[in-house]
């Protein structure tokens, strides 16, 4: 069975899907298939610099990423121009990686912020969505990111509204309260996923 994870920013996904990875599913993870992507010398690597500038660059040559998302996120255009170069390639790796995966692991996670935006959701036989109070989500961004509001509330804007990825959940944690409650959830819907039973 192939799983789509999905939630705004700082909802939880991870906490949720590093639980399911350790209950014994493959997790196919989109934020690091995005940084494979962006790895200096790569194609991606090599148009994002002649879209962006080499002013995103680190002194070694790398793609400066906190400058990149600054720049991308305060701009629909930006950003939709960085996604038309790097989620055709995220998505042929991921595809692949399930392919190689298939028959090999109890339950495939294919965790993915932006599953239900770029229409990724449907090639899953279901869907997880982790919810979150804004203002929890504003919080864990400028903590986690050491982010101002104004940028921790540009992300969060940038990703579709919590309501609308919740229209495509199959199945929904919600990690407004304590990480204990989350984990217990997890545990109880992977049993569900895997075994078909609560």
């Amino acid at each position: 069975m192939v799983v789509g994870l999905t939630g705004g920013a700082a909802t939880g996904k991870s906490l949720v899907s590093g639980e399911l990875k350790r209950l014994g599913a493959s997790v196919v993870d989109a934020d690091l298939i995005a940084r494979e992507v962006l790895k200096k010398g790569t194609p991606a690597y090599e148009d994002t610099i002649r879209a962006f500038g080499e002013g995103i660059l680190l002194t070694d040559g790398s793609i400066d990423r906190k400058a990149l998302g600054g720049m991308v996120f305060s701009s629909h255009a930006k950003l939709a121009l960085l996604e038309s170069i790097t989620h055709p390639r995220i998505r042929e790796i991921i595809r692949a990686r399930v392919e190689e995966l298939k028959g090999k692991a109890p339950l495939i996670v294919v965790d993915a912020a932006l599953l239900i935006e770029k229409g990724l959701y449907k090639e899953m036989d279901a869907v997880i969505v982790v919810r979150a109070g804004r203002a929890a989500q504003v919080a864990r961004l400028k903590k986690r990111n050491g982010l101002s509001d104004e940028d921790a509330e540009s992300i969060i804007s940038a990703q579709a509204p919590a309501r609308e990825k919740l229209k495509y959940a199959d199945y929904v944690i919600d990690n407004s309260g304590a990480p204990a409650d989350t984990l217990k959830a997890v545990r109880e819907l992977y049993s569900v996923l895997v075994h078909g039973k609560g």
